[in-house]
């Protein structure tokens, strides 16, 4: 059967392409190098019972109407709140900055937004426009809180120290003036009742949708027919075979993953707990039992530790990688029939709302401008 529309990896925005294309009556190939769908949002259910994501804790959340209508039509959800504890020093504080984590690292009692606030301008050093992700922190809360909170975990996290990264990178960390310790304030905040995993299944179940994983398309697509449309989602530097990476490959950032089934019911009093400082040298540990409130009598820890090598997750933003993207981006548009969707292939951070609204909107455009020109 020949395809109409060829789509080159199953996360999210492949997914969504698949699923929307097919829905129009066109015939879809997608190509998978894993040996399963849904990219990093793969979740499964371990030995002991417990749903477990196998690339790290994905917590949804949106403002987006159409986007949290279009995800529903695949799974029903319940509302998770998310909350981070980071250990600085023998404490654990919450994330974001808000009140009680600046009362219980400096011993203060502040209790309103006046007194927060006042506390973050006799702190705070201004920079009108911060030129790096240093610049951007100081900016927001000041040396103390940097140099506990973001200056080791910065490094840990990227192998760069704030001020080798982009401006933006550390301006997405927000600073709450009240007690709020949630680390998300969108609308809709909820976890799929069965995982995630079931719900890429019910998206690419339609029976114009083939599916082939652990292939890689760079080692088909010689073989491959011509395609109405083609959808890129991994790395575009990879695409155009590195052409212009002569010195230096675009920087991403991977994580490791040591997993540990201990013999408790709980290693730790929250989901997820950072780890900022410079004294160990991961970031962060989550108990997945903690979703959902999982029932189980042993519990599993996942510890993650950042590093260069491993699947591509987190673009480098900064001066060099930047320059180096826009020679691929004008690349790409030379190509107007591959089109390049994603986080990876956009090199640019989405949240998992983003990267459905991104397809969404690709696809949208497209079926537009398809309509005009019949």
């Amino acid at each position: 059967m020949s395809k109409d529309i060829l789509i080159i990896g199953a996360g999210i925005s492949g997914s969504v392409l698949a699923e929307r294309y097919a829905a129009q009556g066109k015939k879809v190939l997608m190509l998978e190098k894993r040996n399963h769908i849904g990219g990093n949002c793969y979740d499964y259910i371990d030995e002991n019972g417990i749903l477990i994501s196998k690339y790290g804790a994905h917590l949804f959340h949106t403002n987006d109407e159409e986007v949290w209508e279009y995800v529903n039509r695949f799974s029903n959800w319940y509302k998770w709140e998310h909350k981070v504890l980071a250990r600085v020093g023998n404490q654990l504080v919450p994330i974001p900055v808000n009140i009680n984590t600046v009362n219980r690292i400096f011993n203060l009692n502040l209790t309103t937004k006046k007194e927060m606030k006042m506390w973050l301008d006799l702190n705070r050093i201004p920079f009108k426009n911060p030129k790096n992700g240093k610049e951007t922190v100081l900016n927001k809360i000041g040396e103390k809180l940097y140099e506990k909170m973001f200056k080791y975990y910065t490094k840990k996290q990227w192998d760069k120290y704030p001020e080798e990264l982009n401006a933006a990178v550390l301006d997405r960390i927000p600073v709450r003036l009240n007690k709020d310790d949630r680390y998300f304030t969108d609308k809709y905040q909820a976890l799929p009742e069965n995982g995630y995993t079931k719900i890429f299944e019910k998206m690419l179940s339609h029976k114009n949708i083939e599916i082939h994983l652990n292939t890689d398309y760079f080692d088909v697509r010689n073989t491959l027919p011509k395609f109405e449309k083609v959808f890129y989602t991994g790395p575009i530097d990879q695409f155009f075979d590195f052409k212009y990476s002569i010195k230096d490959k675009l920087e991403y950032r991977s994580i490791h993953f040591e997993f540990e089934t201990l013999n408790k019911k709980y290693f730790q009093n929250n989901s997820v707990i950072n780890y900022p400082g410079p004294e160990v040298n991961f970031t962060r540990i989550i108990e997945y039992k903690h979703f959902g409130n999982q029932i189980s009598d042993k519990t599993t820890i996942v510890r993650e530790y950042s590093t260069a090598d491993g699947e591509p997750y987190y673009p480098v933003l900064n001066e060099k990688n930047l320059r180096l993207y826009k020679l691929y981006q004008q690349e790409a548009k030379k190509h107007p029939d591959i089109h390049f969707v994603g986080r990876l292939a956009n090199y640019k951070y989405f949240n998992m709302d983003e990267a459905f609204k991104n397809a969404l909107n690709l696809f949208y455009a497209l079926q537009t401008q398809t309509l005009k020109t019949l």
